[in-house]
């Protein structure tokens, strides 16, 4: 499933909540693009079950339904907090990425929250080792930007 997940991103790119595009609008690129590389590219390789198998389990991410769904899901969001930690340290703090904390608060199981925070901690240690204080991102977002992210990620 983590796999999966993205396999759209390969033609319909990255999509975030920052690009202005509608859940609804991302879900229907990703889903034509599943339909394609599941039923026409994969369609008669083995019969067409591995194009079914990876369709039902891409859509059973989508559906965030199952433990392992919720799990893959917040993966890919402790994901991208490190991601930004990483690319803050590597520019010496010149870079703040605060904004992108935000998707700490989007992370549905406690164990992910702990290592959500843990890499916040870790970030914020960063930040004061250097004398400086990172925005949060949490505290920080316009209502415009907070609706974008709950329309993308759902209301918290």
């Amino acid at each position: 499933m983590a796999l999966i997940h993205d396999m759209a991103e390969s033609l319909v790119g990255d999509i975030t909540p920052m690009d202005g595009i509608s859940n609804a609008e991302k879900s229907r690129r990703d889903e034509a693009t599943m339909d394609y590389l599941c039923k026409s590219l994969l369609g008669n390789v083995y019969g067409g079950l591995s194009g079914e198998e990876i369709w039902k389990v891409w859509k059973e991410y989508e559906d965030s339904e199952t433990l392992e769904a919720k799990y893959v899901h917040d993966i890919d969001k402790l994901e991208l907090l490190l991601q930004m930690v990483d690319y803050e340290r590597s520019h010496g703090g010149r870079v703040d990425l605060g904004d992108f904390a935000n998707v700490s608060t989007r992370i549905k199981l406690p164990e992910m929250r702990e290592w959500a925070d843990q890499i916040l901690a870790g970030r914020n240690t960063f930040w004061a080792s250097i004398g400086e204080t990172p925005s949060d991102g949490v505290n920080e977002l316009s209502q415009e930007m907070i609706d974008q992210l709950d329309e993308y990620y759902g209301k918290t």
